[in-house]
């Protein structure tokens, strides 16, 4: 088989692991916990649907191959919470190892291009990766407020944490930051998260 097309066939028998790397978030409809790729999956669709709502014109194709691509280095590092303060101390350097272990796999144009979508997403500093970390932002927020509080409750959780974790979604989306504090604000008031404080 050509070198060329086995590399790349093995990065995609690789990254067949993300299917198994849980989150803490539930899926909506169901008991099971999300995993990563039903994750990266659910962040591409939102990214289609909702892009009109982004700050500035943005690039989909690019938004959409960053949504893909961002949590593949968790085959490797692990899923970190979100609200995990210890685990995300060396989040950063974990990822990155796993990137360039996971994204040299592949030829060295391939490498480099998703190596470059991965670094861009996590410096936030176009518009594209801002829109992008908007979506990864805000799913866990509506997934949240749609099971009822479940992860917010179970990891003791407040309103001020989820507000200060997810503000960076209005650098992405103004729309979309006032439409989770919504979302915040209603759970507090239906009991589903606890206002900081008390």
């Amino acid at each position: 088989m050509d070198e060329t097309l086995e590399s790349q066939i093995q990065f995609l028998i690789e990254i067949d692991k993300l299917k198994t790397i849980e989150r803490r978030t539930r899926i909506i409809h169901g008991e099971r916990l999300e995993n990563d790729a039903e994750h990266s999956w659910h962040l591409a669709m939102m990214a289609l649907i909702l892009h009109g709502h982004a700050n500035k014109e943005i690039d989909m194709l690019k938004v959409i191959k960053m949504l893909l691509v961002h949590d593949l280095v968790e085959i490797d590092a692990g899923d970190t919470f979100a609200y995990d303060t210890q685990g995300n101390t060396d989040k950063h350097e974990r990822e990155l190892k796993a990137a360039h272990r996971l994204f040299g796999m592949l030829p060295e144009d391939q490498a480099e291009e998703l190596l470059s979508l991965w670094m861009e997403f996590e410096t936030k500093e176009t518009p594209e990766a801002r829109f992008a970390s908007s979506m990864d932002r805000l799913q866990p927020i509506i997934h949240n407020h749609q099971n009822e509080g479940d992860t917010w409750q179970k990891y003791n959780i407040t309103s001020d944490q989820v507000l200060n974790r997810n503000a960076e979604i209005a650098n992405g989306s103004a729309t979309l930051w006032k439409y989770a504090q919504q979302i915040v604000q209603d759970s507090v008031d239906q009991g589903i998260l606890k206002q900081s404080g008390f």
